[in-house]
């Protein structure tokens, strides 16, 4: 994932920052705005390291990374580009909560897919996009590994995938009963629990704003940008 600050010295680095960032790829000009282009791929990996051959975003450099552009006053607008496929749920809401709560203005777009965690990550930006040939699975949270088959941990799973659920309702326009009728549905995939969306499902259902590719999530961000700088 691109980002500045590393391997810069930290009294450098705001100096350094607009020849490097635009030469990483992550930096947009048009001549009127500035985006900071963020992409969330694969894996969001937690506290542990996942194996060398997957894909994975990382939380710890994804969140100083959005501090900095919510603090940057060269920045107008974030987008966000999206194709994971879950993981850690404490760390991808952790990057959602950062998302949700930002100034600047946001745009997120789902290409190819928006799994599990995926989700509440795309709907936390200002505005939402899913390309056509995008899809959006929802599930129940899980764990891999051992675990104690006990009441208490039903409870505890039950209280996790509830802190999932109210935010993608409170952040979207679907209700929080009907994600979690598409969550626990039994017919749709052929081994698991779930439902799996396509672009225009998800757009139906309020779960995302719109259907889109690249040049309406930046007509999107760059007409947000306006707005703002006529207040």
């Amino acid at each position: 994932m691109p980002t500045y600050e590393t391997e810069l010295p930290a009294e450098t680095a705001e100096q350094a920052a607009p020849e490097t960032i635009p030469a990483l790829g992550a930096i947009t000009q048009n001549g009127r705005h500035t985006i900071h282009c963020l992409t969330i791929i694969g894996q969001i990996e937690g506290h542990r390291s996942l194996s060398g051959g997957d894909k994975t975003t990382k939380y710890e450099h994804v969140l100083p990374q959005l501090a900095a552009i919510e603090e940057s006053k060269e920045i107008d607008g974030l987008l966000i580009l999206l194709n994971t496929i879950g993981g850690d749920v404490d760390a991808g809401l952790a990057i959602a909560e950062l998302i949700a709560g930002m100034t600047t203005p946001t745009v997120s777009l789902v290409l190819g897919g928006g799994h599990s965690i995926g989700v509440p990550l795309a709907v936390a930006a200002r505005r939402s996009l899913i390309a056509p040939s995008a899809a959006m699975t929802i599930h129940p949270v899980r764990m891999n590994g051992l675990v104690l088959g006990a009441p208490q941990t039903y409870a505890y799973f039950e209280r996790i995938q509830e802190r999932v659920v109210q935010f993608v309702a409170r952040h979207s326009h679907i209700s929080d009963a009907k994600y979690r009728a598409l969550m626990l549905e039994t017919d749709e995939l052929a081994t698991d629990v779930g439902t799996m969306l396509s672009g225009e499902e998800a757009v139906e259902l309020g779960l995302i704003d719109t259907l889109g590719t690249l040049s309406d999530a930046l007509a999107a961000l760059h007409e947000m940008i306006d707005e703002e700088h006529k207040a």
